[in-house]
């Protein structure tokens, strides 16, 4: 599936980092293996949401750096395959997303969907269970599993009003303090918005984190206010803010 000289499946961002918990990026980028010829599409899609979490990685590398926090990004486009699903969902390798066909995730037979699932989708579920073991490890208590995620505007033809949601599920003793400050700050937080976290997909949070008795949540930021270096920048500044009291206390 990956041809030589092509990038790995995923990046680890500050492999010895000493934050107890792990950022993960699991829509972090819009490539795709030679191999599948960019899935039919043209340049264009690849600039839209349906490719990747847009602004997501720039948030997640700058809290990596700030927080001294162990950061996995993920490395080809969720058009590929959706890392962030269960292995049986029908959004793993949409035949359409968000009203746009993909022409080379149509009538794909078990070798090429198995080749896909060996070559991205595996590597990166045993990266995030390898770095949380190091980092419980390292911590000697359970670490926490941080995603990094953004949002459209609109969907479906709904505003979502939101700046930032966070998704989560009991127990998190973190969730409700972080929308606490995120909300002092002035932004309106969504609970569970735009998605919910109790409504299980197999992601890379409930796997890893919420099915398991992991602490863990998702922080989904709304994509305008982070389309550009200056948005990542200002949100992840905010985000260290809280995060670090929150999860690396002095």
């Amino acid at each position: 599936m990956l041809g030589p000289g092509e990038p790995p499946p995923f990046v680890c961002l500050n492999p010895e980092g000493r934050a107890p918990f792990l950022l993960a990026c699991d829509h972090a980028a819009r490539r795709v293996p030679a191999a599948l010829g960019r899935l039919g599409l043209d340049d264009a899609a690849f600039e839209l949401h349906i490719a990747y979490d847009i602004g997501a990685e720039g948030v997640a590398r700058r809290l990596s750096a700030r927080l001294d926090a162990t950061a996995l990004l993920a490395g080809y486009s969720r058009l590929v395959i959706d890392l962030n699903r269960g292995l049986d969902q029908s959004t793993l390798m949409p035949e359409i997303s968000d009203g746009v066909d993909i022409p080379g995730n149509r009538g794909l037979d078990e070798a090429a969907r198995t080749a896909r699932i060996e070559a991205l989708y595996q590597p990166w579920h045993q990266a995030v269970a390898a770095e949380l073991r190091r980092l419980d490890r390292q911590s000697g208590a359970k670490a926490a599993l941080i995603g990094v995620h953004s949002f459209t505007p609109e969907m479906d033809g709904r505003v979502r009003p939101w700046q930032v949601g966070v998704l989560w599920d009991d127990p998190c003793e973190l969730a409700r303090p972080l929308m606490a400050a995120l909300a002092g700050q002035g932004l309106t937080v969504g609970d569970n918005e735009p998605y919910s976290a109790r409504e299980p997909s197999g992601g890379t949070l409930e796997s890893h984190a919420l099915e398991v008795g992991r602490p863990g949540l998702s922080v989904e930021i709304r994509q305008d206010l982070i389309a550009d270096d200056a948005g990542q920048a200002e949100w992840a500044d905010r985000l260290t803010t809280v995060l670090g009291t929150l999860l690396c206390p002095t």
